[in-house]
């Protein structure tokens, strides 16, 4: 229940919206209903009007600094605070906000905040407080039961409480300690703590990776059931087939020996790629799988890829963006089958440079289903002869492949496009999916000849759109802001390194001659760790903005429509294009280009934190075997609380301060947790020695003991 202070600022912040002057005593005791109980409303009055939080004058009250008033959507609360998605913002700015000023509000909640500073303490973007909350979400949330003192209680994912919520019931279920749960609040508290929960599902026991996985997409909303109607649509597609008329005005490229490289366990296969020298360079074509001949406007398929607006991938599970039966079946490029294709064809001289491209709808047929380790094995003159005769088809086009993706790659080097190097996890799975192992994944020759490729028809297609100036869907990455490339020089300054070129208006090419520089430092990963994290995030844009880290002026996401709403939304806005119909554009794809951009920027970060998120389960449930075991790792972070140590196989942990030797501790520079009285130092970049102390797979945390520096230590200044 709202208190009366919480629905006072409610009707004076709408008098406000209405353009009135304030509410009077008695027109507030009406709005609120109380005229029975006026006397706690007019004590309520007083006591705001003493601590300034309303003005009065001419008998009617306001709200004092009205315009610091902001509605809003809480996103996130943990940790001791949240964050609020403003609803006035157009760059969709998080205020932040301390967890006890969030008068109970949970992620989903509606509530009114106001604005009390620009920068807290921590140089955080503005702060504030909630005033009141104005709607609850009915949105299921998540937690896992605990123990507290010998009763059952929950411990909420979404927000952080000091105590466990009280459970009033249990909806049916039989429910366990560490059992991951949805629940709803069954009644609200001013405070996180107060509330009482009622549970209305169990997922499963917290310590499985997978129980843990399936309560995230359930909290995070991504949806991973289709509707009936979505799925009936997608069958009548597949049962269908390619009828002639599908065939029919086609570009029949039959002929050509295309073929696909991917991944061996890849099932959604969607580019395809030909070669051929010429006299005078290269002729290359790419071809993408013509999603957008089945997907058609306004369809049930159509609204569900909005919705979805991505596949997300975790560990050994893939959420589709489009039903298997369209992209496994009759989307993906299978080999030795008619399948019908969107092709960029373009024209490379020997230098690499395109002097020419166009798009067709294309008919194809694929040779061979390529495998990423067996091309590269052809490369590397180590194939043997059931390689070579699976390969047979197209085994000729494989060096003229390597010889232009590497001329390609040195024309991104000459741009002074920055080469960061980041490490990605493998997770291996058993037919459980309970995680077995963990590796660094590895990017050999041919994956990086296939970005290439798709890199140049990304780019012929973003030509398409700024030449004709046409609605459009780009990828855009803009440059880093002044603030963060000055605060990596003087973290690179405080780690001893020479930040050459690196200032406030630094170019792409600096931060590229900063890794080559550091090639040969220890603590190069993380050098490009800083870097990555220098750069702004990409996103998809109807500006065409270019692209900062790739040093491009023309770039758009067209390779991919299967699992990428943004690939999707540019080739039905190129197929209208190369049907002649380009008068008809701006008036048919103006709007659609500006809500697609948001849509597709919007889920692919769900998705990609949710890829992130997960592997933490996945992580700890590996290592929940290894307890007591000694590692050696690199310190990859450092924070008030501790340190974190990143071990070889992409496995990242925490050393707690609490277990470091006794001291007061302090950061240094953003690089250096730092004893204050012996001035020890524990540095980013030191390789170090640690025992895996303890595991939660249900939170994804992973605590380490630090054993030993493996490298002399100087103090740090």
């Amino acid at each position: 229940m709202s208190s009366i202070r919480e629905k006072i600022i409610v009707e004076l912040y709408n008098n406000s919206l209405q353009g009135g002057k304030g509410l009077s005593e008695p027109e507030l005791i009406s709005l609120l209903g109380k005229k029975k109980g006026a006397k706690p409303i007019s004590k309520e009055l007083q006591a705001m009007k003493q601590y300034k939080t309303l003005n009065y004058s001419k008998l009617r009250y306001s709200l004092n600094n009205v315009q610091k008033y902001h509605e809003g959507t809480v996103v996130k609360v943990a940790g001791g605070h949240g964050f609020i998605l403003l609803n006035d913002s157009e760059e969709g700015e998080e205020v932040f906000v301390r967890g006890r000023d969030f008068m109970g509000a949970v992620p989903g909640d509606k509530v009114l905040l106001k604005i009390i500073a620009d920068k807290d303490e921590n140089n955080r973007s503005c702060t504030a407080v909630v005033s009141a909350v104005l709607e609850y979400t009915d949105k299921m949330l998540v937690g896992t039961v605990v123990d507290y003192n010998g009763e059952i209680r929950l411990s909420p994912a979404t927000f952080s409480t000091p105590v466990p919520l009280v459970i009033a019931g249990f909806g049916g279920s039989t429910v366990r300690v560490n059992d991951k749960v949805k629940f709803e609040i069954r009644k609200r508290g001013e405070r996180h703590s107060d509330h009482i929960a009622t549970i209305t599902g169990v997922f499963g026991c917290a310590d499985i990776a997978r129980v843990s996985v399936m309560a995230y997409i359930e909290d995070k909303d991504i949806p991973t059931e289709f509707p009936e109607e979505v799925l009936r649509e997608a069958k009548e597609i597949e049962k269908r087939g390619i009828p002639s008329s599908d065939k029919a005005m086609r570009t029949d490229l039959r002929n050509l020996p295309i073929f696909t490289i991917d991944g061996a366990d890849t099932k959604d296969i969607d580019d395809a790629i030909s070669i051929e020298k010429t006299a005078k360079g290269f002729k290359l074509g790419v071809h993408i799988a013509d999603v957008s001949n089945y997907v058609k406007k306004g369809t049930a398929l159509d609204k569900e890829a909005n919705r979805r607006g991505t596949s997300v991938y975790i560990a050994d599970m893939v959420i589709p963006m489009l039903p298997k039966e369209l992209s496994n079946g009759i989307c993906s490029l299978n080999p030795n089958e008619e399948r019908l294709a969107f092709s960029c064809l373009m024209d490379l001289d020997d230098s690499g440079e395109i002097t020419s491209y166009r798009f067709v709808k294309s008919l194809i047929r694929s040779r061979v289903k390529g495998v990423y380790s067996e091309v590269n094995k052809i490369l590397a003159g180590e194939a043997d002869d059931a390689i070579k005769e699976k390969y047979s088809e197209v085994i000729e086009q494989i060096p003229l492949m390597e010889q232009l993706a590497a001329i390609l790659v040195k024309n991104r080097e000459n741009r002074g496009a920055p080469e960061i190097a980041s490490t990605e996890s493998k997770i291996i799975c058993d037919e459980q999916g309970v995680c077995i192992d963990i590796k660094a994944r590895e990017q050999g020759v041919s994956e990086k000849i296939i970005e290439e490729f798709m890199l140049a028809a990304n780019n012929c297609a973003a030509r398409v759109g700024m030449t004709n100036h046409i609605p459009f869907v780009y990828r855009i990455h803009e440059p880093p802001s002044a603030e963060k490339l000055l605060m990596l020089k003087d973290t690179l300054t405080a780690m001893g390194i020479e930040p050459k070129g690196i200032n406030e208006n630094s170019a792409a090419k600096d931060l590229a001659n900063l890794l080559k520089d550091c090639a040969d430092d220890p603590r190069a990963p993380i050098i490009h760790r800083m870097t990555l994290r220098t750069m702004m995030k990409a996103k998809y844009s109807e500006e065409p903005l270019g692209h900062f880290g790739l040093v491009m002026k023309e770039y758009a996401h067209f390779t991919s429509p299967i699992r990428r709403l943004a690939d999707l939304s540019i080739h039905r806005i190129l197929t209208d294009y190369v049907m002649g119909e380009a008068s008809k554009l701006e008036k048919r794809y103006t709007r659609f280009s500006e809500e697609n951009s948001t849509r597709a920027t919007d889920t692919e970060i769900r998705a990609v934190n949710a890829e992130r998120d997960c592997e933490k389960y996945y992580a700890a449930e590996f290592m929940k075997n290894h307890i007591g075991e000694q590692f050696e790792g690199t310190i990859s972070g450092v924070i008030n609380s501790g340190i974190f140590v990143e071990l070889p196989n992409t496995v990242e942990g925490r050393v707690d301060v609490f277990t470091l030797p006794e001291g007061e501790y302090e950061v240094r520079n953003g690089i250096a947790l730092v004893e204050t009285l012996s001035n020890t130092a524990y540095s980013m970049g030191d390789k170090v020695k640690v025992t895996l102390a303890a595991v939660n797979v249900g939170m994804g945390q992973i605590d380490f003991r630090l054993d030993e520096v493996l490298v002399e230590k100087k103090g740090q200044e």
